[in-house]
């Protein structure tokens, strides 16, 4: 044998891994970026991939296909990347040395849906947006809107490393409420001072409205409603059930939060409308591929609905990525969707086209 099938029979065939991981209770960014990898085929060159606790891990024959999904990495989501590497062997008569690279590819901590708080450092940075932000979407960068005011900033990734912060509230900590009565604000009525005017950006997408809300589990029992202030008027209606945090309640150990007056904290932050997910699940007929079928876990599978719902709902959102026509379902025609926010047929694939392992969505049970 040359010296490559004797490494390939050995099973030591593999000369650089690429470690990708995100730890945080929510991994929406992480699932996100999953997809981005498979739609730009960035691990066609891989030699294996293998599901790790709290992320995979690429193998490659090479440095410098390694190295093509590291930059890809960096350049789709926030990431912080370490490399390393370890002598193999090492020949002195030809003065010949054998590594193996390793690269850690840590994504930020923070995905959509997710409640931070900002210091005075990173509110100027972003022109003096208020502490307490939603993180609305995770691209290339971190995009943060105010939910009280409407204000929306981006923090990249560059930024975010150099003094890295952690979410003081996860979609696992969202109360379910009511809509009881709501009132859209009127434009002008909650301008910014003169001396910031220039410097902030409004959201153009979202609507600014006064709710009156009552706790589901209290529904009936309690008729005393909570005043809130909301960015998402354009989609609220009386009826609806609406996901937010609960501050007056919440357990947060932050020092940022600790130093904010209580003026600055709102009782709850209205986070997103809540859909019916079982008739949301019997009527998507489509799905999403994955990389590797890793064993079950009950918080990674909510993470994939809620991943799910978000694609459903934000159409820009759902072009950096494929979706695939679920042959298990049936195909509803052109402009006859049951669902107002259903995936149009015209952005479906046929997943017969295209590498990757499928997975239905609405199925919990590990399947290799």
């Amino acid at each position: 044998m040359c010296h490559e099938c004797h490494r390939v029979e050995a099973k030591d065939y593999w000369r650089c891994v690429v470690q990708v991981r995100q730890h945080a209770e929510n991994k929406k960014t992480y699932l996100y970026l999953e997809q981005l990898i498979l739609k730009h085929k960035a691990h066609e060159n891989t030699l294996g991939i293998k599901p790790m606790h709290g992320g995979l891990d690429f193998y490659f024959a090479t440095e410098n296909h390694a190295r093509k999904l590291v930059n890809f990495l960096e350049s789709m989501v926030p990431v912080k990347v370490t490399s390393s590497r370890r002598l193999i062997s090492h020949d002195k008569n030809s003065n010949i040395h054998h590594y193996k690279y390793t690269w850690s590819v840590e994504i930020a901590p923070l995905s959509k849906d997710s409640l931070v708080c900002l210091s005075p450092k990173f509110r100027h940075i972003l022109g003096n947006i208020p502490p307490l932000c939603l993180v609305h979407r995770v691209t290339h960068g971190m995009h943060l809107i105010d939910p009280v005011s409407g204000q929306i900033s981006e923090l990249n990734g560059l930024n975010y490393f150099r003094s890295p912060f952690e979410a003081i509230c996860n979609p696992r900590q969202l109360v379910e409420y009511i809509v009881m009565d709501i009132e859209p604000v009127q434009q002008g009525s909650h301008k910014p001072s003169s001396a910031t005017k220039g410097q902030i950006h409004m959201s153009e997408r979202h609507l600014l409205c006064d709710v009156w809300l009552v706790r589901a589990s209290q529904l009936g029992t309690n008729d005393n409603t909570i005043h809130a202030r909301s960015h998402l008027g354009h989609i609220l209606n009386v009826g609806d059930s609406v996901m937010g945090y609960s501050m007056t309640e919440a357990n947060i150990n932050e020092q940022e939060f600790e130093k904010l007056k209580s003026h600055q904290i709102p009782d709850i932050i209205l986070v997103r409308k809540l859909h019916d997910r079982q008739a949301g699940n019997k009527k998507r007929s489509w799905k999403l591929k994955h990389l590797t079928y890793g064993a079950v876990d009950e918080s990674l599978v909510k993470d994939k609905l809620d991943f799910i719902e978000d694609l459903e709902e934000d159409a820009e959102l759902r072009k950096n990525i494929n979706v695939y026509g679920d042959k298990t379902k049936p195909q509803t025609e052109m402009g006859e969707e049951d669902n107002s926010t259903d995936v149009d047929l015209a952005e479906r694939l046929d997943e017969s086209a295209s590498l990757g392992s499928t997975i239905n969505e609405n199925e919990t049970e590990d399947k290799r």
